[in-house]
C-alpha cells in the first residue's frame, strides 16, 4: 500500500495510508501559539471518556511544535483532532486537503493577539480544499477576569461580515478549556456535523 503522509509526534514515527485518511472524519484543530488548542484537545479527549463530572483539573501544557493526533469516540462516530502548533502557520494549508471539519480557537483574553487571529481565520476561510467544511470558532478563556464581551470580539473581527462572506457552515462558542466551560457543546457539535 502506498504511504501517504509521515507526521512525528513527541518522537514516534505515525504512519498514515491513504485508506486510512479517506475513512476518518479529521478535524483540524487550528489558531494561534498559546490559545489553548492542547488544552482543549486534553479537556474534550477526558470529558469524552469520562463525562464533565470527572473533568477534573486542568493537566498542564506544553506549546505545540508539531502535531497532535486525538480519537475521540462519539455517540455516533469516531472523530481525529488533528491539532497544529501556531507556530506551524506558514504550513497548515498543507492539511487542509485531508479534514472534513475545522475547529479555529481564539484567546479571548489576549487582546493583542486578536487581530493576528482574524487575519489567521480569513486565511483559512479562503482555503480553496475548505471551501465547504464546517467551522466551529471558539473564543476561549472566557473564565479569566480581563476579557472583553463577545459582542466587542465579534465586532473586532468582524464576524457578521465574516459569516456573510464566508461558503462554510460557521458556528460560534464560547468556552474555558481550564473549567470546562462550553466544551460539551463542542462535542455536540462535532457529533453533528456531516462530512461532505
Amino acid at each position: 500500500m502506498k504511504l501517504h503522509r509521515l507526521h512525528v509526534i513527541r518522537g514516534y514515527i505515525i504512519v498514515l495510508r491513504k485508506t486510512e485518511m479517506s475513512t476518518r472524519d479529521i478535524c483540524l484543530l487550528l489558531g494561534a501559539t498559546g490559545v489553548g488548542k492542547t488544552l482543549l484537545l486534553k479537556r474534550l479527549q477526558k470529558l469524552g471518556l469520562h463525562g464533565l463530572s470527572e473533568l477534573g483539573e486542568p493537566p498542564s501544557t506544553l506549546p505545540t511544535v508539531g502535531t497532535n493526533l486525538t480519537d475521540l469516540t462519539l455517540k455516533k462516530k469516531k472523530v481525529t483532532l488533528r491539532e497544529l502548533g501556531g507556530c506551524m502557520g506558514p504550513i497548515w494549508p498543507s492539511y487542509f486537503k485531508d479534514c472534513s471539519s475545522v475547529i479555529f480557537i481564539v484567546d479571548s483574553a489576549n487582546t493583542t493577539q486578536i487581530s493576528s487571529s482574524c487575519i489567521q481565520l480569513l486565511s483559512v476561510l479562503s482555503a480553496e480544499p475548505l471551501h465547504s467544511v464546517s467551522v466551529l470558532i471558539l473564543f476561549n478563556k472566557r473564565d479569566m477576569p480581563c476579557i472583553m464581551s463577545l459582542i466587542e470580539i465579534k465586532s473586532l473581527f468582524r464576524m457578521d461580515d465574516i459569516i456573510a462572506s464566508a461558503t462554510q457552515p460557521i458556528t460560534i462558542l464560547e468556552v474555558s478549556a481550564g473549567t470546562g466551560q462550553g466544551l460539551q457543546e463542542v462535542l455536540n457539535w462535532l457529533e453533528s456535523i456531516t462530512v461532505k
